[in-house]
């Protein structure tokens, strides 16, 4: 049984990728530090999800699930290089998906600092534990805000990504540098996935698309920027994780089959989109959550806020060639798939 650390493992994409490589007959071992950047009760709620019931989970120990014999959970933040490098040293992970990290645009102007923290010393950690124990292969999140102010439509891998607009961006750059530069260095896989606006049930409550719904349902009024006229590449969270998970099943055949490790750097390091390969206006979104909810918006418009961009669409043929991704859930399908679920969740 191979043996799969998922980072960010009680947050939104990492609790449903958690939830698919466990179908995969792995073993997992998720890790998360549970910091209070929003409500740390969806987190707990995710992992109760997942077999952690435990509150109050002291740091640095596994709690083993209570649903999935082959998935156990630690916190433990990434700074911490000590618990870090042991962790790395006695579970001797085949791969690696690390999603852990300061996660916000905006927030980065409010709170520079986590976000050297978490997104590049804790980084740091995660490729020294990947090369000080041999992992076959490490796939990390990076971000479409690493494409800044480019106006080239659809962003692809090809274009420049050296004029960030936001310092979360220029963290997320500066992983796949560090990335390449480890796999250089060290001869082992690093590939970086430029998330394009992952939306869906148990998403993240900082989200355009979860406040919208939040607030709408209250009957309280929603701030939309550049007067809502900014579009998004939003993608649903099963389609990511599809997506994730075709990449890491990929992995661990090589590994079965005794693939022998690539070279060169053109198989070492790769970036990727991985996006729905459409773009669709914010008052568009609105209406559709609105049409779910069954009431209108109370709207307010402001100016764009610095470290915005007013649009992102992903081309999203290089992953398709290199992992057979293909986003299948359309708009309107996946809020309404959202708007169940919170319904549920929140007894609404």
């Amino acid at each position: 049984m191979y043996k799969v650390l998922v980072t960010g493992a009680a947050g939104f994409i990492g609790f449903h990728l958690t939830q698919k490589l466990l179908k995969l007959n792995c073993e997992i071992v998720g890790l998360d530090n549970i910091n209070d950047y929003y409500n740390v009760q969806l987190k707990y709620d995710r992992l109760a999800e997942s077999g952690i019931v435990v509150k109050d989970i002291p740091e640095n120990q596994f709690i083993a699930s209570a649903k999935f014999p082959n998935y156990r959970f630690i916190k433990l933040s990434l700074e911490n290089k000590a618990a870090m490098n042991e962790l790395f040293m006695n579970e001797k992970f085949d791969a690696v998906v690390h999603l852990a990290a300061q996660a916000g645009v905006r927030y980065s102007l409010i709170n520079p600092a986590s976000y050297i923290e978490s997104n590049v010393q804790g980084f740091l950690s995660v490729l020294e534990g990947c090369r000080n124990t041999n992992v076959r292969h490490l796939i990390f999140a990076s971000s479409s805000s690493v494409y800044g102010a480019n106006t080239k439509l659809p962003f692809d891998e090809s274009d420049r990504t050296d004029h960030p607009v936001s310092l979360y961006a220029a963290t997320k750059k500066a992983n796949e540098l560090m990335a390449y530069a480890y796999s250089s260095l060290y001869k082992f896989k690093t590939t970086g996935l430029r998330f394009f606006t992952a939306y869906g049930p148990w998403g993240r409550p900082d989200m355009a698309y979860f406040i919208f719904t939040d607030k709408i349902a209250k009957g309280e009024p929603i701030k939309l920027f550049n007067a809502g006229k900014m579009k998004r590449d939003f993608t649903f969270i099963d389609d990511i994780v599809q997506g994730i998970s075709n990449i890491v099943s990929k992995t661990l055949c090589d590994i079965d089959g005794r693939v022998p490790q690539e070279t060169s750097m053109q198989g070492l390091h790769a970036v990727f989109n991985i996006g729905n390969h459409k773009s669709i206006e914010i008052t568009k979104l609105v209406a559709i959550i609105e049409q779910y909810l069954g009431k209108k918006a109370v709207i307010e418009t402001y100016p764009i806020q610095p470290g915005d961009v007013e649009n992102t669409y992903a081309e999203i043929s290089k992953l398709h060639k290199e992992y057979n991704f293909v986003p299948n859930t359309d708009y309107e399908d996946g809020v309404r798939k959202f708007v169940a679920w919170y319904r549920e969740y929140f007894q609404i």
